[in-house]
């Protein structure tokens, strides 16, 4: 392969770097996607498949993943792919009074936004899904919640782009990003150099070592999430489940360890139930714990005693891209021309992949974005000491 027959180098080869590839080659580009492992071998593939939207923020956070569902049902045909996508409906957990006021509030605020969600009680909640234990307070649904296969997903993306005359370079790793004069002019890999006008940063959970080969301070952390995977069963939930801690949790890592990290609940096409899933900072270490898998297992059973009559076949976890607000990274790094970030979706990946991906091939060609994405910006964290640049 000749490696410099492309002019736009995507680094990272996940749900975010391969839905860049395949939106750019829609556009006529030929992008390089280069993975150091193979494709869906980080964070894509040790999640869950939640393609969530009442675990997102009010405004432009949740506006960003209802644009991003409307494109799921096209890729089902587009991608040469089963991504077994289904739009299943979505309910958060409530267990406590306190938690109803503020779900009442969120579901106000959502409601706002354009989301298609109610607040239910414990009879409504139990109407429902009548595995949930007699002791849930009541729930918030909406019936836009989806699932889809986040590996095939990844993998529909990839084959797409490559049929599309992108490169997939994997088992490949990145030494360096290359630059002239503050802008970029290509990248350093096991594999030689490859010149380039644009590199795209879209290494998921490793998006902050990227970024410091560049210079740059950018506040992307690994933020460990281990999921229990059980045996096929036949159907015990009728919608994917999320609690209430599960989503204050994910914006303020200070309350996973004063109420627990909440818990998440998907039942796959086959019928093996995923467990989900915990919230730690431990650098970049992906081993499962069983003091974290024994945490969901009591968790998730207490809200779905019917687990317990079910057998664990595996566990495994994977590293989320954790940004301090909560918020992904979009966008040109204003201090090195030619550099752009598409990372730090933390649990997000999934959901926002389809839009991420049209949007970042919109701002890469210059076009103007249907969505504004100042909220997103690299330069958001300017005024907190990020985006140094040597």
């Amino acid at each position: 392969m000749n490696l410099n027959c492309y002019n736009i180098v995507i680094i990272g080869g996940g749900v975010i770097g391969t839905s860049i590839a395949y939106h750019l080659t829609k556009h006529g580009c030929r992008p390089v996607v280069i993975e150091s492992g193979d494709l869906a071998s980080g964070s894509s593939g040790a999640c869950d498949g939640l393609v969530f939207m009442q675990s997102k923020k009010p405004g432009i956070h949740l506006s960003l993943a209802m644009e991003s569902l409307k494109r799921f049902k096209s890729l089902q045909q587009e991608l040469p792919m089963d991504i077994e996508f289904r739009q299943t409906g979505g309910r958060v957990l409530i267990q406590t009074p306190e938690e109803y006021r503020a779900m009442k509030k969120f579901v106000c605020e959502q409601k706002e936004t354009g989301l298609d969600v109610c607040l239910m009680d414990r009879e409504k909640t139990l109407e429902a899904e009548p595995f949930l234990s007699p002791e849930i307070y009541g729930s918030t649904y909406s019936p836009l919640d989806a699932q889809v296969n986040p590996i095939n997903l990844t993998l529909g993306f990839a084959l797409a782009a490559k049929k599309n005359h992108a490169g997939i370079i994997t088992q490949t790793k990145v030494l360096g990003i290359l630059t002239h004069n503050n802008r970029v002019t290509g990248v350093s890999t096991t594999k030689g150099d490859i010149k380039a006008d644009l590199v795209v940063n879209a290494a998921g959970s490793m998006a902050g070592l990227v970024s410091e080969m560049a210079g740059l301070c950018i506040p992307i952390r690994p933020r460990r999430g281990q999921i229990v995977v059980t045996q096929s069963a036949s159907r015990v939930i009728s919608s994917c489940l999320i609690s209430a801690q599960y989503i204050a949790a994910k914006f303020d890592p200070s309350l996973a360890g004063q109420a627990g990290e909440g818990i998440s609940v998907e039942q796959a096409c086959n019928g093996n139930l995923l467990l989900g899933s915990t919230r730690e900072f431990e650098g970049f270490r992906k081993e499962n714990t069983l003091a974290g898998i024994r945490r969901i297992i009591s968790q998730t059973t207490a809200i779905l005693p019917v687990l317990k009559t079910l057998q664990v076949i595996r566990t495994f976890a994977g590293l989320r891209p954790y940004t301090p607000d909560g918020l992904p990274v979009l966008g040109p790094v204003r201090s090195l021309e030619g550099f752009f970030m598409a990372a730090g979706h933390e649990g997000d990946g999934i959901a926002l992949s389809p839009i991420t991906g049209e949007l970042m091939a919109d701002m890469i060609l210059g076009l103007k974005t249907p969505i504004p994405l100042d909220a997103f910006s690299p330069e958001r964290f300017e005024a907190k000491g990020g985006l140094a640049h040597d």
